[in-house]
């Protein structure tokens, strides 16, 4: 049956809801045209993976038998994208104040030339992610497997991008870059967490790291894993104040941990185990476990097991 619609009462509803835009509150902005693009902010994000990986994540749709041309086009194609949407961002910039049009027209060239520089160094630590990965997972069959089908190299990878940004102090931009990669993987890295070399995370889904975080070297986290803050009740007070734990080298944290607070250092060489709730510090080279925990068993009526489950001075973690 053909839907009849009553002009004049469509006419109406479009009238009051555009009126509720006149309120003019922060959700009413209605020119778009000069904001950060989300969908041109996650192209670019997997263009920088064809540069960062080349071969791994090429377009196929044209035949291109120079590679270095093939890498060109796509670097003048990021650079040029990247550059309208820095120059956007930095409309919302409170740190740095109020900016013409021409100041951020050069400020965003800048940042660009300056995070292009940067590709060596976010290449050389994705390396070193990946290396973790093969000899820290012994279901990885190689190198190749790693870059195209780990969730935690999309993770870590991306945050690796966008902290350079975030470094540049690029607004939203990079917030919108690791909540791509939160889509994609389920593993939500804030891109002011700072994360040293080798950095591996196994399985990775729910895994949370906050803004000021600090890792260290050669550290590896399991399935959800909360790097976070103690409380966030002050809200913008807190803004620029280290709310999130320090992990120094070497350090394990099993599947969900949560590890919270500022002043809170795992040290180096510690192993946190599955399901501890950490508030306090931990020294170097110890291990920290739930102890104790009991098992119910309930077979049929009437019938009832309880066994406690007591770790060993060598504990271990099944998958």
């Amino acid at each position: 049956m053909e839907q009849v619609f009553n002009t004049e009462e469509i006419d109406d509803i479009v009238e009051d809801i555009c009126s509720d835009y006149e309120e003019n509150r922060g959700i009413d902005a209605v020119n778009i045209f000069n904001k950060p693009d989300v969908r041109e902010i996650r192209a670019i994000v997997d263009n920088l993976f064809k540069i960062i990986f080349p071969g791994y994540f090429r377009d196929k749709t044209y035949k291109i038998y120079n590679p270095k041309h093939e890498i060109g086009v796509i670097i003048e194609d990021v650079f040029y994208h990247l550059n309208k949407q820095v120059y956007n961002a930095l409309d919302f910039c409170k740190k740095r104040g109020t900016m013409t049009d021409e100041e951020r027209r050069i400020e965003s060239y800048r940042i660009c030339k300056e995070f292009f520089k940067r590709i060596r160094t976010i290449r050389k630590y994705v390396e070193g992610d990946i290396e973790a990965a093969f000899e820290g997972d012994p279901a990885a069959g190689c190198f190749e497997e790693i870059m195209l089908a780990y969730p935690g190299i999309v993770a870590s990878t991306t945050n690796r991008i966008a902290h350079e940004l975030y470094l540049l102090m690029v607004p939203v931009i990079p917030r919108l870059m690791t909540e791509y990669a939160h889509s994609r993987t389920g593993i939500d890295i804030h891109p002011g967490a700072t994360i040293g070399k080798n950095f591996f995370i196994d399985h990775g889904t729910g895994v949370v790291i906050g803004e000021t975080a600090v890792i260290g070297d050669h550290v590896k986290l399991y399935q959800g894993v909360t790097l976070g803050a103690l409380s966030t009740r002050a809200g913008q007070a807190l803004s620029g104040v280290k709310r999130h734990p320090t992990i120094e080298d070497n350090v394990t944290i099993y599947s969900g941990a949560s590890v919270l607070g500022g002043e809170t250092v795992v040290g180096k060489n510690a192993v946190i185990g599955g399901n501890v709730f950490l508030t306090s510090s931990v020294p170097a080279d110890t291990r920290v476990s739930v102890k104790n925990q009991e098992l119910e068993y309930k077979s049929g009526p009437g019938s009832r097991k309880t066994e406690e489950i007591k770790q060993s001075e060598e504990w271990y973690y099944i998958i």
